[in-house]
């Protein structure tokens, strides 16, 4: 029997529900995971522990009574730093923001405790959620339970360490450039980067800020397939004055087995070298895919230069983070793109003009954009999902020396620039589509991967589906060794 802490949060709400175990009993469990595991990740860096004793305490007097909250009923869970916790810091990893106590709890928390959820921490970052590692001067470095000399990537790094390590039951992170499915892929959990839009991020931002980051969402982590499609469902929704217009109501799944999935798979682009044994854990799963009866091709792709749409991508990636640029970095990209020859295409020289750029330059951008989202639905009438990586290997080194654009990593013996793997977040965050990091394997050397599922906009169920298919079929959760 699955012990506790590597449970699903359905099994562990579950459990619950049947008196297994008591709301109070499993938070013990959790903290007396934490207290064993976190002095070496550093993955949990805030608690309220009296808070959540008491939400463990209603939830085991509803049930008593008789009524269940929801489906997470008493589950232990914690939250990435960047969303509100009343009484709880949230600082992004930045030590300005040190002694910014939350009032009150993000509206993802708020529905989190409806359903049931007792959040008893907070996982950590990198500074401003603008990293593949997660590391700041507040807080320090997470480290990844796979092997502790590599990163647990970013920015919901912690969150996904934790989620590994079997020191939370649920997680909730963002992503704009990846940053809820590079940690999946890293760590060997699942990971969903919703469609834009659909999961209202208030209360995920800093003091000041009310309008809505293009392209960042905010979206669950968790050790099953099932806890994303249910959590997607808790966090889903228009906000209370939106909520007097319209309703959510996604379409149900395209398929409901893999003999009647049409996969394209891409293992490669033009932007940044792919490992070759990541890309053959891909294959693997395109071959198993195949023998299920599954429609399977590696040549289908959308219509699309994959070069310009990486450009496009950095352009408004960096576009809409440029408001949380210090005016000092603001006059030194005006002082760089003095400099920088137009034919640079460099990740620092497309940063640096987005950074300063002015809004009718940017509307060429978003104009290519809503012409990208149109091919992307095009191809989605063909094809229900597009398998491919989600960065350009499995979890690499440690490294904080440096700028984040000057950072390498090794890929085929090679060293390339970190940020050109953001490729694979934008080739479909671009567009606002929907993906999920699903566990598929760990490489030679013991390190889990994880395979990107994208699938049409606003049909979020159809990845999470076959997320679930291969995890029944192909790949389920694996702890990793020592914990």
């Amino acid at each position: 029997m699955t012990e506790l802490h590597f449970k699903s949060a359905l099994g562990i709400a579950q459990d619950i529900r049947e008196k297994r175990i008591s709301a109070v009993e499993a938070l013990d469990h959790f903290l007396a995971r934490m207290a064993l595991h976190n002095p070496t990740l550093n993955a949990i860096i805030q608690t309220d522990l009296e808070t959540a004793r008491a939400d463990a305490t209603a939830a085991d007097a509803a049930l008593a009574k008789g009524d269940i909250m929801g489906p997470l009923h008493g589950v232990p869970m914690t939250l990435k730093e960047s969303y509100n916790i009343k009484g709880l810091p949230t600082t992004w990893g930045d030590p300005a923001f040190k002694d910014n106590i939350a009032g009150e709890d993000a509206l993802a928390a708020q529905r989190l405790k409806a359903a049931g959820a007792v959040i008893f921490g907070k996982t950590n970052v990198p500074l401003m959620l603008a990293d593949w590692q997660s590391f700041n001067k507040i807080y320090g470095t997470t480290n990844n339970p796979w092997d502790l000399t590599r990163t647990p990537g970013g920015s919901s790094g912690g969150a996904a360490a934790a989620l590994a390590s079997g020191m939370t039951g649920l997680e909730a992170g963002s992503d704009i450039g990846g940053s809820i499915r590079n940690p999946a892929h890293y760590c060997g959990v699942w990971g969903l980067k919703p469609s834009y839009g659909v999961l209202p991020p208030r209360g995920h931002s800093l003091p000041g800020a009310h309008a809505y980051a293009d392209i960042s969402v905010i979206g669950p982590l968790a050790r099953s397939a099932a806890d994303l499609e249910m959590a997607f469902g808790v966090m889903a929704g228009p906000e209370a004055a939106e909520a007097a217009a319209w309703r959510f109501e996604p379409p149900p799944p395209r398929v409901r087995s893999l003999k009647n999935l049409r996969v394209a798979v891409q293992t490669s682009t033009p932007v940044i070298e792919t490992d070759a044994e990541y890309a053959e854990r891909i294959h693997d799963v395109a071959e198993f895919l195949a023998k299920q009866g599954a429609t399977v091709s590696d040549t289908a792709l959308p219509d699309l230069d994959q070069v310009k749409a990486h450009q496009t991508y950095v352009t408004l990636l960096r576009a809409t983070t440029s408001g949380r640029q210090p005016a000092e970095l603001v006059e030194q990209n005006l002082k760089d793109i003095e400099t920088l020859s137009p034919d640079d295409m460099s990740y620092y020289a497309m940063m640096a003009r987005a950074n300063v750029m002015r809004h009718r330059d940017w509307l060429p951008a978003n104009n290519e954009r809503m012409r990208m989202r149109a091919v992307w639905a095009e191809f989605f009438r063909d094809w229900d999902v597009l398998l491919c990586p989600v960065g350009a290997s499995a979890a690499f080194p440690q490294n904080e020396s440096g700028t984040r654009w000057t950072r390498t990593l090794v890929v085929n013996g090679k060293e390339v620039l970190q940020n050109d793997q953001l490729f694979w977040s934008g080739w479909n965050g671009t567009s606002g589509l929907p993906g999920v990091s699903a566990p598929i394997g760990l490489t030679r050397s013991g390190l889990p991967v994880g395979v990107q599922i994208i699938a049409p906009y606003l049909e979020d169920l159809t990845a999470i589906e076959v997320a679930k298919l291969l995890e029944q079929e192909y790949q389920a959760f694996e702890a990793p060794p020592g914990y």
